[in-house]
């Protein structure tokens, strides 16, 4: 299908941009293992009508939250290495993300001038305000600004955090031009927010960016109770139907694409530019190959969009 790139969809702030984002193989992989998940994920990718991949950039956040972390952390390869050793066969652009706390300001310099045409990024602060950093948020927007103004840049969006409208907005003022979500599974505190970021803009007449809405199966109790501690918001009744459904990944698919529907009826309405995220940071086949499918169906929900 033809249609505009994807840093032309979010420098110009349109509408239905859609990737699929998923996290590096462990570091402790073996080079051989990395090469075979690189293959497959590839193949997987190749059948989707997607306009970019997201590389997520995974850090400990156990500073964050007292309770015992539900999955162990374990070390990824550098989304940068994997995508620049790994992913050659991979055309599209690729979104990376930087947790910038765990760089040195060298090593952020380094890989912005070396980050080629086909490459975006998208900043992440840290976990926590305590929390030891090596490059803060705002210093790695003000090196980005120094040495890639090209670059387009992203940030990250949690509908959950008071006054994250006015986040947004500061973030765009230092060089954001789109926003990525963490997954999406309260709508009416995403709604407030994208309301609250619309009219700001407005009464300062400042253009909207694009917010892709990040989509996220569940399903298990375990990925759950894992979404909880990654500071996610889910609703009680959401909660009840994937813990009472017979097939939880069944109806965590169906919610996702309630989700989908109702954000793009409600963003259309208001006149925001928006796009989708689809999540696939699963082990489990069922919930990567339910993923894929999700993808699949999103992309026809925005095809006559594109």
């Amino acid at each position: 299908m033809s249609r505009l790139p994807l840093r032309q969809l979010l420098a110009e702030a349109r509408s239905g941009a859609l990737v699929f984002s998923i996290t590096p193989p462990k570091r402790a992989a073996t080079e051989e293992r990395i090469k075979e998940i690189a293959e497959v994920t590839l193949d997987r990718l190749s059948a989707l009508d997607l306009d970019g991949l997201i590389l997520y950039d995974i850090d400990d956040e156990s500073d964050r939250i007292p309770e015992a972390r539900p999955f162990p952390y374990l070390p990824t390869l550098d989304p940068a290495r994997y995508h620049a050793d790994h992913l050659t066969g991979w055309r599209l652009p690729t979104i990376i993300y930087r947790c910038v706390g765990k760089y040195s300001e060298q090593e952020l310099r380094d890989w912005m001038t070396g980050a080629g045409e086909q490459v975006l990024g998208v900043f992440v602060g840290p976990s926590s305000g305590g929390k030891s950093v090596r490059t803060s948020l705002r210093r790695a927007q003000e090196l980005r600004a120094e040495v890639r103004p090209d670059l387009p840049l992203g940030a990250v969006v949690i509908g959950e955090r008071p006054d994250e409208h006015l986040r947004m907005l500061a973030k765009q003022e230092r060089g954001a031009s789109f926003f990525v979500s963490q997954v999406v599974y309260h709508l009416n505190e995403t709604k407030n927010l994208l309301s609250d970021y619309f009219y700001e803009c407005r009464a300062r007449g400042v253009q909207p960016r694009t917010v892709i809405f990040t989509l996220s199966l569940c399903g298990s109790l375990k990925t759950l109770e894992f979404v909880r501690w990654l500071g996610v918001d889910v609703p009680r009744w959401l909660e009840n139907s994937i813990r009472h459904a017979e097939d939880p990944l069944a109806e965590s698919y169906r919610q996702c694409l309630a989700i989908a529907r109702d954000l793009i009826d409600f963003c259309e309405h208001m006149g925001l530019p928006y796009g989708f995220n689809i999540e696939s940071v699963s082990i489990r086949k069922a919930e990567i190959q339910a993923s894929t499918e999700l993808a699949a169906e999103v992309a026809g929900m925005l095809r006559y969009r594109r």
